[in-house]
């Protein structure tokens, strides 16, 4: 019972994935791979050029980046807030 339902789960996805052209970018990418006359040293940076993706990235130090970023941008939407608030008083003040 949970074979069928595994098999048919695979065949899904697989169905999904043709339907997206992931299997046929692939294909070309390992058959390009395959074809190159030198082997390049990494196989995963050619797979990544090939897709387009920049290979010379550190992930984890963007993400910092963009948390950072984030807790900053949090930061000022909440001094723009308050600042808001202070301009509102001092004019009803002044009226």
């Amino acid at each position: 019972m949970s074979f069928q339902t595994t098999d048919s789960k695979k065949e899904e996805f697989r169905k999904y994935l043709e339907k997206a052209g992931v299997i046929d970018q692939l294909t070309r990418v390992l058959v390009g791979l395959y074809e190159e006359p030198e082997k390049p040293n990494n196989a995963i940076d050619y797979v990544k050029k090939y897709l387009g993706s920049p290979v010379d990235i550190d992930v984890d130090k963007l993400k910092l980046e963009y948390e950072k970023l984030k807790d900053e941008n949090i930061k000022l939407k909440r001094e723009i807030a308050d600042l808001k608030k202070e301009l509102q008083a001092a004019q009803q003040e002044q009226n």
